[in-house]
């Protein structure tokens, strides 16, 4: 069910709570690692300029120079925050108001709503950040409140035909917007997508029975791409690509909880061994190379995405449990060489190794 009432809205509460962006603020100021380091790679995208379009076409080079201009707009409010520079908040703000004159997408298939997705998280998350510049007035901030609501949310709002990664990918855009826009329905019918979607998405040995979906098609085992195996942690995608669309889904859940944790609504509890055993069969996987009996093809990728470290920060840093594998693929590969791209974007420099 909907809240029935607007909520009390905390901000900032998008992606990035206060205390954690004060924490790695001081870290920073420290010139402490491993922050320091993605903090100067992150500083080397805040730059100006901007492709603002009418309309995205989700199929050609506007997707691209939307994306490029989303995460101009989150690394530009990120460095504002961490050295209280007015350059690189006009940067943000210049790039958010340019945007504002979006109309919507006109892709014409679920790429356009993939693709509102990944951007609208990173505007989602820089918009929340930016709220606190007071250079930004509320004659700006309205108007790229009502494009969140005119262009993405018609996008984001019904759940892609496609694989899980796609509907987490617009929940984590959902849920980041609605808080930009204190807007309590589109908060919880965030919420109401993400409790349907997890049990459909990662597996559980005590599971009376799959979860149906839109977009399964009624071909459950087709739909989780034919597990050889199915244990604690698979993802619906794992055999399908667990390099790729596995972490992103990943990430993007625990983007999900870590807003809602934000606003004082934790998603994280009843969703803990779910999240942890994906997290840790995961991790387990890309640290050794092999797929442990699961599918088919017993070769893991060699992709490695910035995807765990929110819910290490969530389940160790503020929950005390122990992740043995998460722990070791953040310090052997994450953080090495892990990518940031799309709504993946540096999160060792927004969570890492955070406590409480």
């Amino acid at each position: 069910m909907f809240a029935t009432c607007q909520m009390k809205f905390v901000h900032p509460g998008a992606l990035d709570g206060k205390k954690d962006l004060d924490f790695i603020k001081t870290k920073i100021q420290n010139r402490e690692q491993p922050w320091l380091k993605q903090f100067e790679e992150v500083k080397g995208l805040a730059v100006s300029g901007n492709h603002a379009k009418a309309f995205i076409n989700s199929r050609n080079k506007d997707a691209e120079m939307s994306k490029i201009d989303a995460k101009r707009a989150y690394a530009n409010a990120l460095v504002w925050y961490y050295t209280d520079n007015d350059l690189y908040a006009k940067q943000a703000i210049y790039n958010l108001n340019a945007w504002s004159v979006l109309q919507g997408f006109n892709g014409g298939n679920d790429q356009d709503k993939l693709h509102a997705g990944w951007i609208g998280s990173l505007f989602g998350a820089a918009a929340e950040i930016m709220r606190g510049y007071s250079g930004w007035s509320d004659e700006e901030m309205k108007k790229v409140q009502s494009m969140f609501k005119r262009a993405y949310y018609p996008q984001l709002n019904k759940a892609s035909a496609w694989n899980g990664n796609v509907d987490l990918t617009q929940i984590d855009a959902m849920i980041n917007m609605a808080v930009f826009n204190e807007d309590s329905i589109e908060f919880y019918r965030a919420i109401a997508r993400f409790n349907k979607r997890i049990p459909a998405y990662f597996y559980q040995t005590t599971d009376n029975e799959l979860s149906t979906i839109d977009g399964d098609k009624g071909d459950i085992p087709a739909f989780w791409n034919y597990p050889t195996k199915w244990v604690d942690g698979l993802t619906q995608e794992t055999c399908r690509d667990n390099g790729h669309h596995a972490q992103y889904a990943l990430a993007s859940a625990l983007h999900i909880a870590e807003v809602a944790w934000n606003q004082g609504v934790d998603i994280y509890s009843g969703n803990n061994k779910r999240l942890t055993d994906a997290m840790e069969l995961l991790a387990l996987q890309v640290e050794s190379g092999n797929m442990l009996g699961t599918c088919k093809n017993d070769t893991t990728t060699h992709d490695v995405f910035d995807t765990w470290e929110i819910g290490y920060h969530h389940y160790h840093g503020r929950k005390g449990l122990t992740l043995p594998y998460t722990e070791k693929v953040l310090k052997n590969k994450v953080r090495k060489l892990g990518v940031s791209d799309w709504n993946i974007f540096y999160e060792t420099l927004t969570h890492g190794d955070r406590i409480n």
